[in-house]
């Protein structure tokens, strides 16, 4: 383990450690997320082949006309494809931003839930691009992973804090989640960058926990630290970066802060630069209630809050027009 303060930590002395092990690696987590708010994980099992699979296809998607892409366009927070000028992630910050400079596949939780009303808003189906049919297996393969993965990390995370390992695990019966595969192109595809325009503007996640899976570049991720100001996030070949989103955030109290964070725009240097990334965004069962733990723990007493009426609340406040 690294001296950073966003550490690179193996996940196998969570899995398979004895306690020595889980104790040291819960201490380094628990500092981790009260500095930035994010961390780097290995030894979590997933292949890199099927990463790389996912973004061969989706690649395949991303470069269609645009004509063919809007027969699956989609809103913030739905299913299927956000074309350019959808979104303005720094809006959810109360920063005005040109749109975000990217495209994106969506898709999210689509096993039916028991109250029709909240199955309608948030477990529709998912839209599957038809010029892509092997983009639907590779998927439905990485989400089961990230849903393993997420759970771990919930145990994990509720054990750094001297709590049950299902403290928060326990609220993830019937979850809803979100995944995004953003696709970053070069300068030839969306033009010069506008005053103040990025690939994804400052701002901050919206649920528990989000697990990347991303490709280094000069037009990459930032993270934002009180030490250091906007730095470059540190990357380690076929790890996940982790970091803390707002639910969890006000779930601890503010112990842990949720890790403000932005994605470069293309590079002058280097404007052909094209990237892309996987992003799971962790939440939990609709309905759940978030409160915030009591001191010596948490730090702030936020009032209780519908975990997915903020959701939608901020989903809301990032939607371009």
């Amino acid at each position: 383990m690294s001296e950073s303060p966003i550490p690179t930590v193996d996940l196998r002395s969570w899995t398979d450690g004895d306690a020595e092990a889980r104790t040291v690696l819960a201490r380094t987590v628990d500092q981790a997320l009260q500095s930035a708010g994010f961390l780097l994980v290995t030894g979590h099992g997933v292949d890199p082949g099927l990463r790389g699979a996912i973004r061969e296809a989706a690649r395949r998607f991303f470069v269609l006309p645009d004509e063919a892409k809007r027969a699956y366009e989609t809103k913030v927070g739905g299913r299927g494809w956000l074309g350019p000028g959808a979104e303005a992630n720094a809006y959810a910050e109360g920063t005005e931003t040109p749109p975000d400079l990217k495209e994106s596949l969506t898709f999210a939780t689509q096993e039916p839930f028991a109250d029709p009303a909240v199955n309608a808003e948030w477990y529709a189906p998912n839209v599957w691009p038809s010029e892509v049919p092997e983009l639907q297996p590779l998927c439905e393969e990485y989400l089961r992973k990230m849903a393993w993965l997420e759970k771990e990390l919930l145990g994990l995370l509720g054990y750094a804090l001297g709590l049950a390992p299902d403290f928060f695990s326990r609220h993830m019966d019937h979850p809803t989640f979100g995944f995004n595969i953003n696709w970053y192109p070069g300068t030839e595809v969306v033009g010069a960058p506008a005053q103040g325009q990025f690939r994804i503007g400052p701002h901050t996640d919206f649920g528990t926990v989000t697990i990347l899976d991303r490709q280094s570049g000069k037009g990459g991720l930032q993270v934002y630290t009180d030490e250091g100001g906007w730095e470059d996030a540190p990357y380690v070949p076929r790890s996940f970066t982790i970091n803390i989103g707002d639910l969890m955030a006000r779930w601890t109290g503010d112990r842990w802060r949720s890790g403000r964070h932005r994605v470069l725009p293309p590079p002058v240097d280097e404007p052909a630069e094209e990237l892309m990334s996987l992003v799971y965004f962790g939440e939990c069962t609709p309905g759940t209630r978030v409160e915030s733990v009591p001191a010596p723990v948490g730090r702030v007493a936020y009032p209780p809050i519908d975990s997915h009426v903020y959701l939608r609340e901020k989903l809301d406040s990032i939607t371009v027009g």
